[in-house]
């Protein structure tokens, strides 16, 4: 007889033979930071989650430095839209100066700066608009200056979030071209078209005002044609892949690691805001405090930061001994939409 059981026998051997396993490490939290002054909104599709503006922004850092989350990934509210989104790639625009002040106050934070136009266009989508059409190659300069004026105010990783084409490759360049070449790429690799977005787009004030994002954003139902967007993105220079959302599709997980791992890349899983809407409903917004221990149990990872929660849960880097010895983790993210 094959006495697998023998493992489970006591918490000692179980925590130690466990292949996965989220500490707080892993997380990255999502912040919205809006134009204007001296205001903190609720998010009411996610509760205990706020939009914030600037100068009310610091009671929130100093949570996510006393809880001990090491990174953050951060979406802009802009004053003002239109047609081209200008204020996504505006070196003074709201992202840029919110990336300047906190690597101000916290520069040992790793701040993620999502790139996308959805927040910043009038219309509410990915890329440039004609006639209806989400237009490919033309965003792809807009998406660069954006990237570019993000590294220069400070972000440490460019995650672009738009789904476009070949963004990677025009990223990287863009980049490499205007000395940022230790800015690292995150790509949404494998990001599906879903609903489980909706209470982002609430927080984010990113939804699309006419249509859905399906032209870009995959169908859930083609795995395989999400691993070659992963693999395109290996190829293109992406320092880390992500699949989104990352609770729904644990049957993808496996070939999306065997994705990562051979091409040398770290992968991330998207935990969506929908998920983190259901449990704050019916669970308090708790933070761990200082001391309580590095570990986060995932039955109870509500109990971090609340948008933070939501990204891994929200973005969680490494998919534990899913890993052989040796290689790099693998990280997902589950903010955007």
């Amino acid at each position: 007889m094959i006495r697998l059981r023998r493992l489970r026998e006591n918490e000692v051997l179980r925590n130690m033979v466990r292949e996965t396993q989220i500490s707080k490490s892993d997380l990255v939290y999502p912040v919205f930071i809006k134009e204007g002054t001296n205001e903190k909104n609720p998010v009411d599709s996610m509760p205990g989650i706020y939009q914030y503006t600037l100068d009310r922004f610091d009671e929130e850092l100093e949570r996510i430095q006393a809880a001990g989350i090491p990174a953050i990934l951060i979406f802009g509210i802009p004053e003002h839209k239109d047609e081209c989104g200008s204020g996504a790639y505006d070196e003074n625009g709201i992202t840029q100066r919110a990336v300047r002040e906190i690597k101000k106050k916290a520069p040992e934070l790793l701040i993620i700066a999502d790139v996308c136009l959805c927040e910043y266009t009038s219309h509410g989508h990915c890329g440039l608009v004609q006639d209806g059409k989400i237009l490919n190659d033309e965003t792809l300069p807009l998406l660069a200056k954006m990237a570019v004026t993000l590294a220069k105010a400070g972000a440490d990783m460019i995650a672009p979030s738009d789904m476009m084409d070949g963004h990677i490759a025009y990223l990287r360049k863009a980049l490499d071209e205007n000395g940022c070449v230790d800015t690292l790429l995150m790509g949404y690799s494998a990001k599906f078209a879903s609903g489980y977005y909706s209470p982002f787009r609430d927080a984010a004030h990113s939804a699309p005002a006419f249509g859905d994002r399906r032209t870009y954003q995959m169908d859930p139902a083609n795995g395989r044609e999400a691993l070659r967007e992963c693999e395109a993105d290996i190829e293109e220079g992406a320092d880390i892949i992500m699949v989104k959302p990352d609770g729904g599709l644990i049957g993808f997980q496996q070939g999306f690691v065997q994705v990562g791992a051979p091409g040398i890349r770290p992968h991330s899983g998207d935990q969506v805001p929908a998920r983190f809407s259901a449990q704050a409903q019916n669970k308090p917004r708790q933070l761990p405090l200082p001391g309580e221990g590095n570990s986060v149990n995932p039955a109870h990872i509500s109990q971090a930061p609340a948008n933070g929660a939501w990204a891994a849960v929200g973005v969680k880097f490494g998919c534990g001994s899913l890993l052989t010895p040796g290689q790099p983790q693998i990280s997902a993210d589950a903010a955007g939409g």
